[in-house]
Formats: C-alpha cells, sequence, structure tokens
C-alpha cells in the first residue's frame, strides 16, 4: 500500500430497509494508523454504516475498499474488518485467555506465537492476571478491554467501533476511552469509531464527521468540526444556541452568553430556571421574542434569580446557511 492511499476507501455508499433509505450517499476515507469518529444522534444510521463495511448488509449502491482492494461484496471474513458492538458479546464460558486467543487460533497460527500476542495484549489493556477469569467474573469495563484484545488478536487492517462505551460507567468512560485510544496507536491500527455522545467523538477522533438521516458530512479536524457548524441541524447536535440575529440564523455556544442588566434598547430575557452542573452553573432564558437560549456560567452569581428579567448578550456567533 503506498504511504498516500488510505486503509479505507467509501464512495457513494448506500443502503435501505424495504424502500426507506437508510445511507445516502455516504464518503470517507480512512488514512493508515488514523481513528475517524462519525457522530449523530440515534436512528442516523451509524450502525447500519459499521455493519455495511463488516460485510453484514447489503448495499443498493457504492464501493467500500481497504487497502485498494474492493471489498464490497466479499463476506464478513475475507474482509480484514474487526467489528466490536457495545454488547462485548464474550464466550461465556471461555476463559480470558481463550477468548483472546480464539481468532489467531482458528487460523491456525503457532501457539508460541498466539501465547506472545495474547500476552502482548493483556499487558497493554492491563488485563495481566486475569487469563483464567471467565467473562462473569470481570466489571464491565474489563469485559470491554477483553473485546479489543480480542479484536486486535485477528490483527484486523480496520477496527469498527460501535459505541463500546455507551454502557459503561461514567467514572470508567474518560479511562477506557483514553486507553483505546493509546492501544490502537501503539498497534498502528486504523479504526473508525461511532457515537452518539459529542463529547466523545470529539475527543477521540483524529477527524470527526456528523451523520444525518444516512448522510455524512466531509470529516475534518475536531476543533474545525466544533467551531464552525456547517449547519442548523450540526449546531444543535454539538450543543449550541441557534437563535435569530439581526435577520440571519445564528450559532451561539452557552458558554459564549453574557446575562446582566436589563438594557432598554437592546435584547432581554427571563430566567425560567437555574442549578449546578458541578463545576458551573445552567440556566434556560426565554428571550422577550419567545426563543429559549441556555446559558453558561462559572457561578450562580451570573445567571440572576429564577424569574427575574435580566439582559441578554453575546460574546460571539457563527453564522448559519437559512
Amino acid at each position: 500500500m503506498s504511504s498516500s492511499e488510505p486503509v479505507l476507501e467509501v464512495e457513494g455508499l448506500g443502503a435501505a430497509w424495504g424502500r426507506s433509505p437508510v445511507l445516502r450517499d455516504v464518503s470517507f476515507r480512512v488514512d493508515d494508523g488514523e481513528l475517524v469518529a462519525l457522530m449523530g444522534p440515534n436512528g442516523s444510521g451509524k450502525t447500519t454504516l459499521l455493519r455495511c463495511l463488516a460485510g453484514l448488509e447489503p448495499v443498493t449502491g457504492g464501493s467500500v475498499r481497504l487497502e485498494g482492494r474492493d471489498v464490497t461484496q466479499l463476506p464478513p471474513h475475507r474482509r480484514g474488518i474487526g467489528l466490536m458492538f457495545q454488547d462485548p458479546a464474550l464466550f461465556p464460558h471461555r476463559t480470558v485467555f481463550e477468548n483472546v486467543a480464539y481468532a489467531p487460533l482458528l487460523r491456525r497460527r503457532p501457539v508460541a506465537e498466539v501465547e506472545q500476542e495474547v500476552g502482548e495484549l493483556l499487558e497493554l489493556l492491563r488485563l495481566r492476571g486475569f487469563e483464567e477469569r471467565r467473562p462473569d467474573a470481570l466489571s464491565g469495563g474489563e469485559r470491554q478491554r477483553v473485546a479489543l484484545a480480542r479484536t486486535l488478536a485477528a490483527r484486523p487492517r480496520l477496527v469498527l467501533l460501535d459505541e463500546p462505551f455507551a454502557a459503561i460507567d461514567v467514572e470508567l468512560k474518560a479511562e477506557l476511552r483514553s486507553e483505546f485510544r493509546d492501544v490502537l496507536r501503539a498497534r498502528a491500527t486504523s479504526a473508525l469509531h461511532v457515537t452518539h455522545d459529542r463529547e466523545e467523538g470529539l475527543f477521540l477522533g483524529d477527524r470527526v464527521g456528523l451523520l444525518f438521516e444516512g448522510r455524512l458530512s466531509p470529516p475534518g479536524a475536531p476543533a474545525e468540526v466544533f467551531e464552525h457548524p456547517a449547519d442548523v441541524r450540526a449546531a444543535r447536535f454539538l450543543g449550541y444556541n441557534v437563535l435569530e440575529d439581526g435577520g440571519r440564523i445564528v450559532a451561539v455556544h452557552p458558554d459564549d452568553v453574557r446575562l446582566g442588566a436589563p438594557d432598554p434598547g437592546g435584547r432581554t430575557g427571563r430566567v425560567l430556571v437555574r442549578g449546578s452542573t458541578g463545576r458551573g452553573e445552567l440556566a434556560v432564558v426565554r428571550l422577550a421574542g419567545g426563543a429559549r437560549i441556555e446559558v453558561r456560567a462559572g457561578t450562580a452569581g451570573g445567571l440572576g434569580a429564577v424569574g427575574t428579567e435580566v439582559g441578554v448578550s453575546w460574546v460571539r456567533s457563527t453564522p448559519l446557511p437559512s
């Protein structure tokens, strides 16, 4: 494979449930060693996309190329793609070692080689000492680590991750995200990660794209995608307020809104609700025209009491297509 050729190249991919389109002209690439995150709400087509790439669902058009080879019509076991779901689906009656070693032993790789690679993977994923445990003796985070080790032991050129942290306790998510990213990079494995969690996608992805109703925006750098939402739908998904301002539609992030004393010549609103988010405060304000806007502040004093009239302004906004 040349240095410029992507590991995965998808062009014009389409899929449908009966007569209802699910994916519409999806095109993107994943480069060598890159982790691309695709974000979108539930029902946007994320899981269907992964299943099409893995060969588990038929496509209605387009192509899937892996390292320059067209795999669009190949069965799953001939694609060289690993797929990891939210449910780790470990073999319940096999030990951790047996789960991880399953694919390489099935391919008749030398036992000594398999033992060495399984040991390296368990070391990378902090699972040393767990070799003889069965899945029912593991925590949710440990099961996900084993599932990733099992996926990587098959030596795929590309790993597809379908919201693997969705069922993990909040306090473990940040740790697992970092571990998964570090292990994928240590193994030089390209990956495509889909999630409805915008923070997760922006944190993990070298590039990120947004998927809505089966249509994918071109993936870009996380900061660029977040700071310059392409349209109203993207802005709302990324957590922005979408408002009318001087005849334009703009995106305003809650962190950029300022509340103060009412100004007769300025924009005003009334505080509907206010509460703590842990390290700051969140308020919802109804503007004089009826629109609602979320406001975040470091201290409660900057938000005003519930029911009070306040002046509303913002330090920056992003114009959106009308």
